[in-house]
């Protein structure tokens, strides 16, 4: 079974979404979160991670070279999740873990992704352009920012005269969803990660379907 690490920068919600997902699963789990990591002390996401104890370490952006790729090698850690992490991953570690490191970014990538893009900074860029339609993206990570192999996307309407905080809400509640279908398609080894740098596999098409709020097509991998 592999053991999780997930880096958040903040709350944590998705790392709360990803722990309840595998609470549903149960005995049928594929992977347990063993290590959560922050660069902020005082980040919630090590606050949930020591609710449930599980490691939680702070290593904050003046940890020495190679700090992280000692944690995750210390505890023996198969996948990396980013969870709302600010920070470019080492290249020494997706070389390390390559295949085996998510994220999912808060819009429709590659469109209002790279350096400095997250939160509600995405957001504003979204309405800002006037698109109609945002969402959330799980890809692979790679050495730069937002670039890595789409995994899948969900598309969230945008509709006229929408504020970033509504939209981020709506946008929040998709990651909820799809993030945890991801990683533990990722870690039944359903998806993966091909010598050729592109996604192999596909999710399975038999999600539950979202609320009124939520968008009304049909999951889409990317793959």
């Amino acid at each position: 079974m592999p053991r999780i690490a997930v880096l958040a920068s903040g709350g944590g919600s998705n790392l709360q979404a990803l722990l309840e997902r595998l609470d549903t699963l149960g005995k049928a789990a594929p992977a347990e979160v063993s290590l959560v990591i922050s660069d902020r002390a005082q980040s919630y996401a090590l606050g949930r991670a020591r609710l449930r104890d599980i490691p939680a370490l702070h290593l904050p952006a003046s940890s020495p070279e190679g700090a992280l790729e000692q944690a995750l090698a210390t505890h023996d850690i198969g996948l990396v999740v980013l969870a709302g992490y600010l920070r470019l991953v080492p290249a020494a570690v997706v070389r390390r873990w390559a295949g085996r490191v998510l994220n999912v970014h808060p819009a429709l990538l590659p469109a209002f992704g790279g350096p400095g893009m997250y939160g509600h900074r995405v957001h504003d860029a979204v309405i800002a352009s006037g698109a109609r339609v945002s969402g959330a993206t799980v890809h692979f990570v790679d050495e730069q920012f937002d670039r890595g192999p789409i995994i899948a996307q969900w598309p969230v309407p945008v509709p006229a005269g929408d504020t970033r905080d509504a939209l981020a809400a709506r946008v929040l509640a998709v990651e909820h969803r799809i993030y945890p279908w991801c990683i533990e398609a990722v870690a039944r080894g359903i998806v993966r990660l091909g010598d050729d740098g592109t996604v192999h596999g596909a999710l399975p098409f038999d999600f539950p379907r979202f609320g009124v709020e939520g968008p009304q097509h049909p999951f889409v991998p990317a793959g």
